[in-house]
């Protein structure tokens, strides 16, 4: 494939994960300000269940996204992923009743449900087989920078114009992007990898497959629930705990939010550096392992030291991303890496509503999110002791995937 196909294929997967990180966080910061508006006379705790169906369909909707993706091509879909999530995020703008935003805010939550099982298997073909975690770690900063993007963008369009604002103009950016991209594949800017005649045979044993799979399963619906509970609960908890620093208004902890996940997502590059060269194993152990210590320090943190932990529990849980992926990839056949990486992003994003239900039912039965952390911490632990069943030929990396080849 031409180098120019590469680099437009790997910029637009690049800014879609940008997008969906800023589309499903950008509600947990908007939802503070709803709330303190009394809007529809709805609680925070009621007002947040709002987003449930569409976090859900951010999960249950990736495995029929990753189908259509080997069937129809990557950047055919990644096209409607941009199109659609923006046409939602606009309704969500123009509603008046609650009914009107739950499904609005589904639709995002269907749309966005391409991304995943989509664009990340299309940035492992665009990647040399040595580049493989450099590429991921890229990629993954410009999702965690869309989380740390949706606290300060979404803050100054509250304060300064209204929280309508805070999903029209997201929306139509994305709406825009599409169109853009649309106009490249009508062009032939834009083209998808094909397969081999013949497929390179997976390195790997039949057992090998299902225990790593069996094991990742676990740990990645853990994880997935971690980085949501993170991106839910912290606005609320930084407005709680740091009331005295930042004051009134969205616009502070919206900027700490986005600090947060700024630090985290830059950690991704070191995860990625890490795992083109150390043991996946080793990597993702090891990470998981310091996630233990920093979720149970925000339980029991106060004032400033919140944002330090949170900051911590952030990057440890990005870091371990780009092994996770890069295990998933090379125990998975290449031809099912689409329904592979959707099994994969169903657990991680049918998390999302679980997280939702989690942090509304402990703030409602404790009044603050002390027992969620620290609840978090004991589940943390725990897969970090499954984790030891892993096969040390986890250190063996994907199969290359340079064009012609997936």
């Amino acid at each position: 494939m031409p180098l120019g196909l590469t680099r437009t294929s790997l910029v637009f997967s690049s800014i879609g994960h940008f997008y969906i990180h800023l589309f499903t966080a950008f509600y947990a910061v908007i939802v503070v300000t709803m709330a303190d508006a009394q809007l529809w006379r709805m609680s925070y705790e009621e007002l947040l269940q709002l987003w449930t169906l569409g976090a859900l369909l951010l999960g249950v909707c990736a495995i029929p996204a990753g189908r259509l993706s080997d069937s129809w091509g990557a950047p055919f879909m990644m096209m409607i992923f941009f199109i659609g999530m923006g046409v939602s995020s606009i309704a969500c703008g123009f509603a008046d009743t609650p009914s009107f935003l739950v499904g609005s805010l589904a639709g995002i939550g269907l749309f966005a449900s391409i991304y995943h099982p989509v664009g990340i298997p299309w940035l492992i073909r665009m990647a040399k087989a040595d580049a493989v975690g450099k590429m991921l770690a890229i990629n993954g900063v410009f999702g965690s920078f869309g989380t740390a993007a949706a606290g300060i963008l979404t803050g100054a369009l509250i304060d300064g114009v209204g929280w309508r604002s805070a999903f029209y103009a997201p929306g139509v950016v994305s709406l825009v992007t599409g169109l853009v991209m649309a106009w490249f594949l009508l062009r032939g800017k834009l083209a998808e990898t094909k397969l081999h005649a013949e497929q390179p045979k997976n390195a790997h044993s039949r057992s090998d497959m299902f225990r790593v799979f069996a094991i990742l399963l676990v740990s990645m619906s853990v994880g997935g629930i971690i980085y949501h509970v993170l991106q839910i609960a912290l606005p609320k908890l930084f407005s709680e705990r740091l009331q005295d620093f930042l004051g009134d208004g969205a616009l502070g902890v919206g900027a700490v939010f986005s600090s947060v996940f700024f630090l985290g997502g830059v950690m991704q590059i070191i995860g990625g550096f890490l795992a083109d060269r150390f043991p996946l194993k080793t990597i993702y152990i090891v990470c998981w392992c310091l996630q233990i210590f920093v979720l149970s320090a925000i339980a029991a943190a106060a004032d400033i030291g919140t944002v330090a932990f949170a900051t911590l529990a952030v990057m440890v849980n990005v870091a371990s991303l780009p092994a996770e992926n890069m295990l998933l990839a090379s125990y998975t056949p290449p031809r099912r890496h689409g329904l592979a990486f959707g099994v994969k992003f169903v657990l991680a994003f049918i998390a999302a509503p679980i997280s939702i239900q989690l942090v509304a039912w402990v703030r409602f039965l404790t009044g603050d999110f002390t027992w969620l952390f620290a609840g978090l911490g004991v589940a943390t632990a725990i897969v970090f002791v499954i984790l030891f069943a892993l096969p040390q030929e986890g250190v063996r990396r994907p199969v290359a995937m340079s064009s012609g080849a997936e």
